[in-house]
Parts: structure tokens; sequence; C-alpha cells
């Protein structure tokens, strides 16, 4: 299984995936910019977090209009998994790839630390190592990770099973307590944490590795070859 890592001007969180996957997952896996016009060849897309340009407009609103989001889009009809984290998250949000939107923090203040998240749904290619409702620590670190939407797209989320992970002692003011959430078809994950920044004990947490992990598991079984 091959991975893109998607950077725009700004990202920062983009080493951390690719040592990620690489060092710890043992996977392929190359930095692709942000202006880059195919991801022919990627069989997974990962959007990482920092601070894409156009910031000042509203986190993600220029960078869904760069090249390669079209083809993110593509990749996504494909049914190929797609993760978008902290700022990667925003700009998902901004393509209409996940419903909803991120507002400032309720603090107005950039939150940095571990939080434990309850794994709500087990059943996707992102989370099916995790067991139901297990409690796992992953660290936030953003400012604006408040997510909203409106009634009818959170009964949307609930109905669908698309909630994928909740905050425990919510930091954000995130309705619902919600920290990820799929499309409807799976494929498409967006959270506020960093599963990359917890892919190693030494780094307070190995918990995020699974997630990466559930991605190629789910890859290599569906493309498995039937003797």
């Amino acid at each position: 299984m091959k991975f893109a890592v998607i950077v725009f001007p700004g990202s920062n969180c983009d080493v951390d995936m690719f040592h990620a996957i690489q060092d710890e997952l043992g996977a392929e896996v190359e930095y692709v910019w942000h202006d880059t016009e195919s991801l022919e060849g990627f069989d997974g897309i990962l959007l990482p977090g920092g601070f894409s340009y156009g910031d000042y407009l509203r986190s993600g609103a220029i960078a869904r209009f760069s090249n390669v989001m079209k083809e993110v889009v593509k990749a996504a009809d494909a049914g190929k998994p797609v993760l978008g984290v902290c700022n990667g998250f925003q700009i998902l949000l901004e393509a209409g790839l996940l419903p909803g939107a991120m507002r400032r923090n309720e603090s107005l203040s950039f939150i940095c630390k571990p939080v434990e998240l309850k794994v709500e749904n087990n059943q996707t290619m992102f989370t099916a190592e995790y067991e139901k409702e297990e409690v796992i620590t992953i660290p936030i670190a953003h400012g604006e990770g408040n997510y909203y939407c409106d009634e009818e797209t959170l009964a949307t989320l609930k109905k669908n099973n698309q909630i994928a992970f909740t905050y425990q002692q919510n930091p954000n003011g995130s309705l619902a307590d919600i920290a990820g959430i799929t499309n409807e078809r799976g494929n498409v994950l967006g959270m506020m944490p960093h599963p990359e920044r917890a892919v190693d004990a030494l780094l307070g947490s190995a918990d995020g590795l699974k997630l990466f992990q559930t991605i190629v598991k789910t890859w290599r079984n569906t493309h498995a070859v039937i003797a």
C-alpha cells in the first residue's frame, strides 16, 4: 500500500505523518505538493495538520481550491481511504467531503495536550482494530477545533454511525463532544486529535498506531489475491 501525504503551504505535521507511515507502520509513503494534478498510484491519502494558507479567512477555505483537492475528491469517490487530521479535517469540511464546520475553541485559546477519546464506531477502515467504546489517549493541538453542524446533520451523523470518536472531557466546546467523523461510505475520516503523534510509547502514547494499522489491514484484505 502506498500513501500520499499532502503538503500545503504552512503544513507542519507532514513530517510526523510521514514518520508514522514509513518508520512505525513500515509502508510506502511520499510527500505530495498541493498543486499536484494527479494522485495516480497512491492507495491512501493523508492530509496532515498545520496552517493552510488563507487561514486568516477561514481554516481550509483557500486550501480546498488547490489542484490536488480535485484528486482527493476523486480518490474518495473511488473508495480509497482519506484521512484528514486537524487542519486536514478542516480542509475536508471546506471541500464538502465531510459535513459541518469548525469554529474557534470556546476558550478562544490554542490548546495543546493529550486527551482521552472514546471509540464510538469500530466498524470502519480506520477503527476496526479498536474495541467498541475503547478509551484511547491522543494529543490535540488546535485553536479552531470546535466542531459544529445543524440539528439535522447531527441526527444524520448519529443515524448513520458516522461519529468515529468523541472526547471524554470536551476541551473545545465541540458539538456532542465530537472529535472525529466519517462520510456515509466510511472511507473518509476527519479528526482533530493527532494519531500520528501517538504511534510510539516514547511519545506518551502508541494508541494512534492502530488507526494506521487498520487502514493497511483493510486495504490488504480488500486487495488480497485469491489463489
